[in-house]
């Protein structure tokens, strides 16, 4: 059977299931060693040798004159990540962002931060997935070590505590903390100051 470019990223953003075995997904497959490679170009310059960013903004497709990213970074779909202006990304972020991950403005990443997007079928998981996109909003903070589990939406103004990870959606101003996540505090809008 004949599929049309970008079919299997249809199906990603319909949360799956996708089948490596199937013919689909060699696309997702060329996009995975491409990021690799992009990603480890990038890792192998010096971190003061800002040639690295030019690795990323061909990764992205897109100038980062506007987003910081330091290495050692891993991203496996340059092709589904949406930045915002002012995005920080700390070093040793890893991406796993095959149905895709969006960072609006003025969004702090810290070092160690793992956002996934997919996930196995209990039953096969060698061969089917399942996804769901992460949408982090204006102004959050993720800490240190935290994970964001596929499907989940950080709200506006949020931080998520260090070493947390994050299951469910998560509203606007608050702090979340845990195994799994939990709310722990409600921070005041009043207070909160935007840089974007």
């Amino acid at each position: 059977m004949e599929y049309k470019d970008g079919y299997v990223y249809e199906l990603m953003d319909k949360g799956g299931p996708t089948d490596v075995r199937e013919p689909y997904f060699k696309e997702a497959v060329q996009e995975m060693m491409r990021a690799r490679f992009l990603c480890f170009k990038a890792n192998q310059l010096s971190p003061d040798d800002m040639n690295y960013v030019s690795y990323l903004e061909e990764l992205f497709n897109r100038k980062l004159d506007d987003v910081r990213i330091l290495t050692p970074f891993i991203c496996d779909f340059g092709n589904r990540v949406k930045f915002g202006k002012g995005v920080f990304i700390n070093h040793s972020a890893i991406l796993s962002a095959s149905c895709g991950i969006e960072f609006e403005d003025g969004v702090s990443v810290a070092p160690g931060v793992r956002i996934a997007t997919i996930n196995h079928d209990f039953n096969n998981r060698h061969t089917i997935y399942t996804y769901g996109k992460v949408l982090i909003k204006k102004n959050a903070w993720i800490g240190m070590n935290a994970t964001i589990c596929p499907g989940v939406t950080i709200g506006k103004n949020s931080v998520v505590a260090a070493g947390a990870v994050v299951t469910k959606d998560v509203p606007d101003n608050v702090v979340v903390g845990g195994v799994p996540a939990k709310v722990i505090k409600y921070l005041d809008e009043s207070e909160q100051k935007e840089i974007w």
